[in-house]
């Protein structure tokens, strides 16, 4: 990566700057009204994030952790696709932008356009971006649009949804997919690593497949989703180190939180998915390393890796939850 790009360390230090006069019992309290509306179960046909006020809590509050889940999707997406660069970039309901810093983090350039329907998060997001310092930011397009019924966005390389599909109705939900689908060459769909969360990545990926895309991430294959809906849910992790500042407005004293997300990657063009995902934490006992995967052919599947496997044995111990198994170059 080239290292002009942003980091999470920039866009902590980022918020740190355009956040620094928020008083630590408004943002509080804005917090405590946004961790309601995000885990409530009701669409809303309305922005979430009303004002200055609410849109600095979500982004100290919400926008690491974000950044943190779409860069690990994207992580993915690098690996199925390793030569495809994109050079035009939506971010459908992208608020401040933290999906377009994970992208602006993954390929050096591509062109940004931001839709959201919430001025003042439209307004702070291009603060975010000039702020970075980072050229593809500073230059990308924020505009305002009422997600699920404005026009369908234009054609784009990539089109990222990103936390966006539990605040609209199933109608409108609908909507976004199917104009993404039909926008871009790669889709990206994050969501929090829930039941419902998993539930409507299920909804959109099956939308995606019948629009002709195939899925590069995180599943082996087209398929019917191997899980029994109701007694488990797919879902992944991506560790978010949180600031003083991030602390402050969440009233925790760790220097790190672990984000759950579920997600879906969709290509139109052709892509090397993994042989297997890892779909739980690795178990690491002595002697061996038990992982469970999500395979090509064989569904969901338990594989215990042992000192016998030398090498892969080795790497099964460094291998994270997320990660494609086996490793490329044991592939």
């Amino acid at each position: 990566m080239n290292a002009t790009l942003p980091t999470a360390e920039a866009l902590r230090a980022a918020l740190a700057a355009l956040l620094d006069g928020l008083p630590p019992t408004q943002a509080a309290q804005a917090v405590d009204r946004l961790i309601a509306s995000y885990r409530g179960t009701t669409p809303t046909d309305a922005p979430i994030l009303r004002d200055r006020s609410d849109v600095a809590a979500y982004a100290a509050y919400r926008m690491p952790a974000t950044f943190e889940a779409v860069r690990s999707c994207l992580a993915a997406l690098r690996e199925a696709a390793p030569d495809w660069v994109p050079a035009t970039h939506t971010d459908i309901g992208g608020g401040t932008g933290a999906a377009s810093w994970a992208v602006a983090g993954a390929w050096d350039g591509p062109r940004t356009t931001v839709l959201d329907w919430s001025e003042p998060a439209l307004a702070l997001g291009r603060e975010l971006a000039e702020a970075s310092g980072i050229p593809s930011l500073r230059a990308a397009t924020w505009e305002r649009a009422t997600i699920g019924s404005s026009p369908a966005p234009a054609s784009a390389d990539l089109v990222t949804v990103s936390y966006v599909l539990k605040e609209l109705t199933a109608a409108d939900r609908a909507t976004v997919v199917d104009a993404a689908a039909a926008a871009a060459q790669a889709v990206v769909i994050v969501e929090p690593g829930t039941p419902d969360g998993y539930d409507r990545v299920i909804e959109a990926r099956d939308r995606l497949i019948a629009a002709g895309m195939g899925v590069a991430a995180p599943c082996p294959h087209d398929d019917t989703c191997p899980i029994e809906r109701g007694k488990d849910w797919c879902h992944f992790s991506a560790r978010v180190s949180r600031s003083s500042l991030h602390r402050q407005v969440k009233g925790g004293s760790l220097s790190h939180e672990d984000e759950k997300f579920s997600y879906v990657v969709a290509t139109r063009f052709a892509t090397a998915p993994a042989t297997a995902r890892v779909t739980r934490r690795p178990q690491i006992r002595k002697g061996q390393v038990l992982l469970e995967l999500c395979t090509k052919d064989e569904a969901l599947q338990r594989a215990t890796v042992t000192k016998r496997h030398g090498t892969l044995y080795r790497a099964a111990r460094d291998t994270a939850w997320g990660d494609a198994w086996p490793p490329p170059e044991d592939d």
